[in-house]
């Protein structure tokens, strides 16, 4: 089933490689069936996903990666380099608790990715091969359980996200996907230097052989004593686990690895932003998760000060910036730094409240960052612009598109009764139940007035008050009677169509509900959470 659900969409790619490129509509409903089915399987997968399961056994002799379902285990690569010894690639998928809530929401953004994407007009053929790769591709990171299939699968999500954003982006395309390239390169090449050394200093504990397993790297009995990464080379494990953590750090993005992300997101089109701020940042902190804390231990406990703090850093610098900026879209882009930083301070809390909260808010972001991109970008349609003094008094033309937009704004500054809300109080509990954590927490406590600040802001000079005077759109008085606005070289919908409104209500449905009744989410990540938390735990560590 999670060959499946990875390779769905490559399929849909080969269909469309044989469609002729004038069948625009015939490529679009390949794409969004492959979508759908993919969010059929996702469901099937979280309704056969056991949560109680109790997992392999935590400690110095067990892995912290708690229970995998779904498993698929094959041997792939196998060679014997004679005295060098052998090559052994396994192509190896499962899921946890952390992952499966990755996987549900890829899904999500996908199918809804493949909406927006409905009026893309240019070169629509290669648009949708690109983005059905792009789509395989970030699936296959959130289920692989082999780190070089995961690189595999990390390194191709590159290619297609370079040429989305190249191709189809705005007048700077060019330079935001070159931007983009090459910081995401630079973190993978020391990526994959780590990834050899880990190679070479883990045992499979069945076949004695070196393995790339995720999970036999996170038992730290089957490391070799005095290999590269081995327990004793002290020195070599910290500057791994710096290597790999700027590695994901520049996915995060974290201060100061973030200067990439405004760029890419105002000149990509709004369906690769969404991918990009639904699904791609959180594979950042997913392999942080999934890899870099597990993998080194000890070095996460003696640094989780540093990354409270860079995860403070992340909240007030992404929220100032956000509050300076005149282009909605780099606002949102913005406000997306300041939320993951929650997600890195809870992290850096080690403990169970802060790292379920910093899960839960992945998930949340995820969904309501997709919604924030989604508005930009049906706004932007109508108006051909995103600078914000260019709007004014527009709730009382567009009521529906206004309500959608309060709800999507005030979850994310973290209302209470909306999915944001639970999420980043779950980080402050936790950040705040740490002594190393609880001076950034109560620092950190700002973001969410100055993220209030720039939301409400742009909210009352958007929507409240009388058009302004220089406004992107003109008031005219029709035959009944009453006052009408008209965007200028728009001849659609004034307020949202049927198509965004099937892009957008099931998020702002999402929103509510995770924001009443969180368990559905909440229920899958505690155990693998637990699991992960004990073996970071310092009494662990100290019996290494």
């Amino acid at each position: 089933m999670l060959s499946l659900i990875v390779f769905l969409p490559i399929i849909a790619g080969l269909v469309i490689l044989a469609v002729p490129s004038s069948q625009k509509q015939i490529i679009r409903i390949v794409s969004l069936l492959a979508a759908l089915a993919q969010g059929v399987l996702a469901v099937l997968i979280w309704r056969g996903y056991d949560p109680a399961l109790p997992g392999i056994t935590a400690g110095p002799t067990g892995s912290p990666l708690g229970s995998f379902q779904f498993v698929e285990k094959i041997p792939w690569i196998s060679l014997n380099l004679g005295g060098f010894g052998s090559l052994n690639i396994e192509y190896f998928l499962g899921v946890d608790g952390i992952s499966i809530t990755m996987v549900i929401l890829t899904a999500l953004i996908s199918a809804i990715g493949v909406l927006s994407s409905w009026t893309i007009q240019k070169q629509v053929k290669g648009y949708f091969i690109l983005y059905n790769l792009l789509a395989s591709a970030m699936m296959g990171c959130f289920v692989a359980l082999d780190f070089f299939l995961f690189y595999v699968f990390w390194e191709v999500m590159l290619l297609p996200m370079y040429f989305l954003i190249g191709i189809w982006g705005g007048p700077n395309r060019e330079y935001a996907a070159i931007k983009f390239f090459l910081y995401t390169l630079f973190g993978s090449v020391f990526m994959l230097l780590v990834m050899i050394g880990l190679y070479f200093s883990v045992l499979d504990p069945v076949t004695g052989n070196h393995t790339f397993s995720l999970v036999a790297m996170a038992t730290q009995s089957n490391y070799i004593k005095d290999a590269i990464l081995g327990p004793d080379n002290v020195f070599w494990r910290y500057v791994a686990f710096i290597v790999l953590f700027i590695g994901f750090a520049i996915k995060v993005p974290m201060f100061p690895f973030h200067t990439w992300l405004p760029d890419a997101h105002v000149q990509a089109p709004t369906p690769i932003s969404v991918i990009l701020a639904g699904v791609l940042l959180k594979l950042g902190t997913y392999g942080m998760i999934r890899i870099n804390f597990p993998l080194f231990p000890e070095v996460f406990h003696a640094g989780m000060y540093v990354i409270g703090v860079f995860g403070a850093i992340n909240i007030i610098y992404g929220a100032f910036c956000a509050l300076a900026q005149k282009d909605l879209k780099k606002m949102v882009a913005y406000s997306s730094i300041s939320h993951m930083g929650y997600v890195l301070l809870g992290l850096s809390a080690g403990n169970s409240e802060g790292m379920v909260g910093a899960l839960y808010q992945m998930f949340n972001h995820g969904t309501i960052t997709a919604m924030l991109f989604l508005l930009v970008g049906v706004i932007y349609d109508r108006a051909h612009t995103r600078q914000i003094e260019k709007f004014g008094g527009l709730a009382s033309y567009m009521p529906v598109y206004a309500a959608v937009v309060t709800v999507a704004w005030f979850a994310s500054l973290g209302l209470p009764g909306l999915s944001g809300f639970i999420s980043e109080a779950l980080v402050f509990v936790g950040a705040f139940s740490s002594v190393t954590t609880r001076y950034l927490a109560m620092v950190s406590v700002l973001g969410i007035v100055f993220g209030a600040a720039y939301l409400l802001w742009s909210l009352q000079r958007m929507f409240l008050g009388q058009r302004r005077a220089d406004a992107a759109y003109d008031v005219v008085v029709g035959e009944d009677g009453h006052e009408h606005i008209h965007f200028h070289d728009w001849k659609g919908k004034l307020d949202l169509d049927g198509r965004e409104l099937a892009m957008l209500v099931p998020l702002v449905l999402i929103t509510i509900f995770l924001g009443i009744y969180p368990m559905p989410v909440l229920g899958m990540l505690t155990a693998s959470i637990n699991k992960l938390v004990q073996v970071l735990s310092p009494v662990v560590l100290s019996q290494m």
